[in-house]
């Protein structure tokens, strides 16, 4: 993944995570350092945007809007096993398999967080280098990403932060992919999953150590 894509990745998760009293400056933060980055002239309409349509809330506005468009519909959900498996029982092993890959980067999910967090997980790719695990989770993550990008409306201030992930960062999933995470949610058959489970193959899991000065989202420790 290039360093353009990562950035838009580190900046669309600031974006969406919940927005506490901090997210005016970490907006501005973000506004600030487009110009400084060499990313192209359509990567910085999209990104600015973006941060555009969530410069006309308070943060009291952007909290009640977070909770209405992520917390209280299915299908725009930020916790990707749920997205992937519902309320099957089979999710807590989902979330087991994939705090170990989280682990096996080198990253502990935030303290009461749990480790399929989209916005942490868009922060994990930006950070992590490119291996078989990060690149399995990035497939997971282009197909929920666009299903959430194709579910809100347009003109929703969310929109844009996930349609430039749809557009720019993600590669296309193809309709086998997405085929698979339907039936997969009403199968809930964790063996059958649309993407390989990986553990292990990167070196012992390193638990212990959280994100290198980072504060991009509530979804990693740092």
């Amino acid at each position: 993944m290039n360093e353009e894509k990562r950035f838009i990745l580190a900046a669309v998760a600031r974006l969406i995570g919940y927005p506490d009293h901090r997210f005016p400056d970490e907006r501005d933060e973000i506004l600030l350092a487009i110009p400084e980055w060499p990313l192209g002239d359509d990567l910085r309409q999209g990104l600015s945007l973006a941060l555009s349509q969530l410069c006309g809330n308070t943060v009291m506005e952007l909290q009640e809007l977070y909770v209405t468009t992520f917390d209280m519909k299915e299908d725009t959900g930020l916790y990707l096993t749920a997205m992937e498996l519902g309320d099957s029982r089979d999710r807590g092993a989902a979330l087991i398999l994939l705090k170990n890959i989280v682990a096996d980067a080198g990253f502990t999910p935030a303290y009461g967080e749990l480790a399929d967090y989209i916005p942490a997980l868009y922060e994990l790719l930006a950070v992590s280098n490119d291996n078989v695990h990060i690149k399995a989770l990035e497939r997971r993550l282009s197909v929920a990403t666009k299903k959430i990008a194709d579910y809100l409306p347009d003109g929703h201030p969310y929109k844009s932060c996930f349609s430039i992930l749809v557009n720019d960062v993600f590669d296309e999933p193809t309709a086998e992919d997405i085929e698979k995470l339907t039936h997969t949610r009403e199968a809930a058959d964790i063996e059958d999953l649309p993407y390989p489970v990986l553990y292990g193959m990167d070196g012992m899991a390193r638990g212990d150590i959280s994100m290198p000065g980072m504060n991009f989202c509530k979804g990693m420790e740092v």
